[in-house]
């Protein structure tokens, strides 16, 4: 059975690193690629780079920081924003991306999902989903899409993700733990890895998402101190969570 994976997550705006809470008041905390190189040296099992405002201003996403982390990092990363096409894509796997994120074009065309596996592979295809109170929300959780998130889940699975990247709007950067009763609906509702995010404040808060996801999104929790992952994974293994050995 594949280790529970450690996911550091670097929302990017103009190619810098940037947090907020419940996805309003977003802060700069650091260079994307600079960061990135961090925590692959610190112990990452791998990374995503989501490029937050791509789909609100209409854009692709940023092709050559993509090149840039690629010469940096060692370890596999995923990237979204402002994917829309098989060709968006293709450019960032070819930029040296291992896996693409899909969220609101997928949910205007669900589509886009069977054409990225087909041409890309499942295993290259992460749909991230944003919930609030049941609700899968698009535009970077500034819209209600009406969709049940369990539902668009299992849908996306069967459409050929190859996995779910869960982020709860309500916890988002509150640092006071993740939503364990939607990330538990969502893994119990498909049979691909989910990867949990927004919430993570303590290495306990860490260890129970891993309990129910196969990955664990983090952000606020490092950002500030991209070193606390390398204590964060010996607090983890304390707990009895067992980590790929990054030495």
């Amino acid at each position: 059975m594949p280790l529970p994976r450690l996911i550091p997550c670097l929302d990017v705006a103009a190619g810098r690193v940037v947090k907020g809470v419940r996805f309003e008041g977003l802060r700069d905390v650091g260079d994307a690629v600079e960061l990135g190189a961090a925590y692959s040296d610190a112990g990452a099992d791998e990374l995503v780079f989501l490029d937050i405002k791509a789909t609100l201003e209409e854009r692709a996403s940023l092709v050559q920081l993509v090149r840039r982390v690629a010469e940096r990092l060692a370890i596999p990363f995923t990237v979204g924003g402002g994917v829309r096409a098989v060709d968006d894509a293709a450019a960032l796997l070819d930029a040296g991306a291992d896996k693409v994120s899909v969220n609101s074009a997928a949910l205007d065309r669900p589509e886009l999902i069977a054409e990225l596996a087909g041409r890309l592979g499942s295993q290259a295809v992460v749909v991230a989903i944003d919930v609030s109170a049941g609700e899968v929300y698009s535009h970077a959780g500034t819209r209600p899409t009406g969709r049940e998130v369990t539902a668009w889940a299992l849908e996306a699975e069967q459409r050929g993700a190859g996995e779910v990247l869960l982020t709860s709007i309500d916890a988002d950067g509150t640092r006071e733990g993740y939503d364990l009763p939607v990330t538990r609906a969502v893994a119990a509702a498909v049979t691909i890895p989910v990867i949990a995010s927004g919430g993570a404040g303590t290495a306990a808060h860490v260890a129970e998402a891993l309990g129910v996801a196969q990955a664990a999104l983090l952000a606020s929790i490092l950002h500030e101190n991209p070193a606390r992952l390398v204590s964060l994974r010996e607090e983890l293994a304390a707990l009895g969570v067992p980590l790929r050995d990054a030495a």
